[in-house]
């Protein structure tokens, strides 16, 4: 297997061990130094999922991050509903349906803006503007429709989490920058760049 292949493969993998990751560590809201109404610990992991999108993108295009996406998101939502998916609870199926949304809207989207502004000379620019974007639109797809009209406080939760994948978005700038150089060399999959 060369290495296009191979990376097309751990990326994807990754991917659907992030969502999974994800989806259980937000129904478990972060409780030391009183910010349980503020965040979950989802917030925290959530964001890697732009990452591996956004080294997709560079490495093999926007055709090939989408399958990324699709891939993540096909292992991501079947093991969600067969590990984490409580069918009794309701929560639990609005959690599941609320990360399927968030995420298939939020990680195309992703994906689109960061094949558009890949071509400016500043390397942080695609990958930091469509993380923060994507980071957004899923934050408030995923805790409207998880959460809405319930007695959790979903606004908070979802402005506290918000916050948290703001600032893990910058600091994922480090790993991008440090993995760039070394998929430069990386042909893509389909032999054609798009």
């Amino acid at each position: 297997m060369g290495k296009s292949k191979k990376l097309f493969y751990a990326l994807a993998t990754l991917m659907g061990a992030i969502v999974i990751i994800s989806n259980y560590l937000v129904q478990h809201p972060v409780k030391i130094f009183g910010l349980q109404d503020l965040l979950t610990y989802g917030a925290f992991s959530y964001p890697i999922t732009f990452l591996i999108t956004d080294l997709a993108n560079r490495a093999f295009g926007k055709n090939v991050a989408r399958k990324i996406v699709y891939i993540g998101f096909s292992i991501g939502i079947f093991l969600t509903l067969v590990v984490s998916t409580n069918f009794s609870d309701l929560i639990s199926i609005r959690i599941a349906i609320g990360s399927g949304v968030a995420f298939f809207v939020a990680q195309n989207l992703d994906v689109s803006i960061f094949h558009r502004l890949r071509k400016f000379k500043l390397w942080y620019i695609a990958p930091f503007s469509s993380s923060i974007i994507g980071s957004i639109v899923d934050t408030f797809l995923f805790f409207s429709i998880a959460f809405y009209a319930t007695e959790l406080p979903w606004l908070s939760l979802a402005f506290g989490d918000l916050t948290v994948k703001l600032f893990v978005a910058l600091v994922m700038l480090i790993p991008f920058r440090l993995f760039i150089n070394k998929i430069k060399d990386y042909e893509p999959l389909n032999k054609k760049r798009v």
